[in-house]
């Protein structure tokens, strides 16, 4: 028996490939007028502010009326993760590894700008024309690099994954739990892992906490700590280009 490979009714829509209607008067609306609604009340109230009444409110319909788009929240949060990305940058004429840093920078800085997609983004799978061009342009920009189109899509994985981990990371050290507590930043918190830490159940993260690790400047949501990070990965890319035989 054929298994049905139809796509759900949103991402139907998220590529444009909802019938069109031949009778009666134009809907109002579309899948893009309700999501950038829906970005908006994200933007400014984080996903807790994200109904179908808030943004049945926002384009001026009875909640009801979104239901000839969205079939639920679920699919709403769908839509968004996609719509809330630009055009992800151009590969042509870069180098895989100057491009592949720029890329991730970029995907770090969609979650920080909006960080309701934090929430959302690992429960998602690319499955719109956004985001599947994000993949599209980093598979490009491996060409030539002896890399198949497996490890290419892994790659594209790892680094999104650690665009989301860093971005959680930045977010969290400014959330308002932690100031209220009196952690406003990194010397703050490692005071407060001094605290906690027993120097004989933890030896060495304690011996490096109060060595200063998380001191000064040196602090663990600074971009020279992401730029440490991701050179790690993108020196395991290279070494996976040389053992291939490609272009490194």
């Amino acid at each position: 028996m054929d298994q049905d490979r139809s796509l759900p009714p949103v991402v139907e829509r998220m590529w444009g490939r909802e019938p069109a209607s031949r009778r009666g008067p134009r809907p109002r609306l579309d899948l893009a007028m309700i999501t950038a609604a829906a970005i908006e009340l994200a933007d400014a109230d984080g996903i807790a502010g994200v109904s179908m009444a808030g943004v049945a409110a926002r384009v001026g319909v009875a909640a009801t009326a979104l239901y000839r788009y969205i079939d639920s929240k679920e699919d709403l949060l769908t839509a968004m993760a996609d719509a809330v990305a630009p055009l992800p940058p151009d590969p042509a004429g870069q180098p895989w590894r100057g491009y592949l840093a720029a890329w991730t920078r970029a995907q770090r800085d969609i979650m920080l700008e909006h960080p309701w997609v934090l929430t959302i983004s690992p429960l998602v799978p690319p499955m719109g024309p956004r985001r599947l061009l994000w993949l599209d342009r980093l598979m490009a920009a491996l060409d030539g690099t002896g890399l198949d189109d497996g490890e290419r899509v892994n790659v594209a994985s790892t680094l999104t994954g650690y665009a989301l981990t860093d971005a959680a990371v930045a977010f969290a050290a400014g959330d308002p739990a932690y100031e209220k507590a009196g952690i406003s930043g990194a010397d703050d918190f490692g005071a407060a892992l001094a605290d906690v830490l027993d120097p004989e159940a933890y030896p060495h993260l304690s011996a490096a906490v109060r060595g200063g690790v998380f001191s000064g400047a040196v602090g663990w949501v600074d971009d020279e700590d992401f730029l440490f990070g991701l050179n790690l990965l993108l020196d395991g890319v290279e070494q996976l280009i040389a053992r291939r035989g490609g272009v490194g």
